[in-house]
């Protein structure tokens, strides 16, 4: 469908640009987050849902149209997006650095829980490491950025493949589940139904599984589309990380997440 531009509106100087930006970007994120119009929303809705007249409304549409920040159907006359956010949404994505951005999360989680802290990629059927906070404790798990294990039997791995398509959990049930401590879920089934689990609490647990006396809790990262960016988790020996202590981990584990998730400018998790 094509687009074209509307004459230009006349508008008075306003007194307050500050406030007249506020407004503007507020409109934007009512296009944005407007679900129950997907062919645009009409000039009434949009005065009505943002307090606005329509006369303020047109006003502050006109330079959003002339940077195609807003496109207006010349046929019914509805407006949404226009095609220069997804430049905008682009360009962010390609120069985020999530290291750089999780950094100050991790330094204050691994305070918090005292434990050893990680940051984690997926690259199926492993995950790899590509951060990490040592834990202030003396007796500490060890790891190294770079390191490689395998995600069916670590938490980290089960945070990914519980959001995870068919396809990649399929991939990683191929490769196998070989038992690397007696804890180690060896079966689909056993492997399926915990990741179940896993999105129904919002956290994975290895409980013991991938290493002798290493316990560890994660909780997922999420990107702008729903998927799983990356990982956030506290490991520490099974000594220090007692069954009594997950729910409190998790807990931390899960704001450090979604703290992430907020400054990624992701959304939580989709249906597989």
């Amino acid at each position: 469908m094509q687009y074209v531009r509307v004459c230009r509106v006349t508008s008075e100087t306003p007194r307050n640009s500050s406030s007249s930006l506020r407004r503007a970007l507020a409109l934007l994120m009512y296009l944005a987050e407007d679900d129950s119009h997907p062919q645009g929303t009409t000039l009434t809705d949009l005065a009505t849902g943002l307090g606005m007249s329509k006369s303020t409304v047109l006003r502050l549409v006109a330079p959003l149209r002339e940077t195609r920040l807003v496109d207006q159907d010349p046929e019914s006359g509805h407006y949404r997006l226009g095609p220069q956010n997804a430049l905008l949404g682009q360009v962010y994505l390609e120069r985020l650095d999530i290291r750089r951005t999780a950094s100050p999360l991790l330094h204050q989680l691994a305070q918090d829980a005292r434990e050893a802290v990680h940051l984690v990629s997926f690259d199926p059927p492993e995950i790899v490491y590509i951060d990490k906070v040592e834990s202030p404790q003396a007796v500490r798990m060890h790891s190294r950025v770079g390191g490689r294990q395998p995600a069916y039997c670590t938490a980290t791995g089960k945070a990914f493949l519980a959001h995870a398509p068919d396809a990649v959990l399929d991939e990683v049930l191929a490769a196998g589940l070989p038992q690397r401590t007696p804890a180690t879920l060896t079966t689909p089934a056993r492997l399926r139904a915990e990741l179940d689990s896993v999105r129904e609490r919002g956290y994975a647990v290895d409980d013991v599984e991938n290493e002798l006396d290493i316990r560890c809790v994660a909780a997922p990262v999420f990107g702008h589309n729903g998927t799983v960016l990356t990982a956030i988790s506290v490991s520490g020996p099974a000594s220090r990380v007692t069954h009594e202590r997950l729910p409190e981990l998790a807990g931390q584990v899960m704001e450090a997440a979604r703290a992430l998730t907020e400054r990624l400018g992701g959304v939580g998790g989709r249906e597989r």
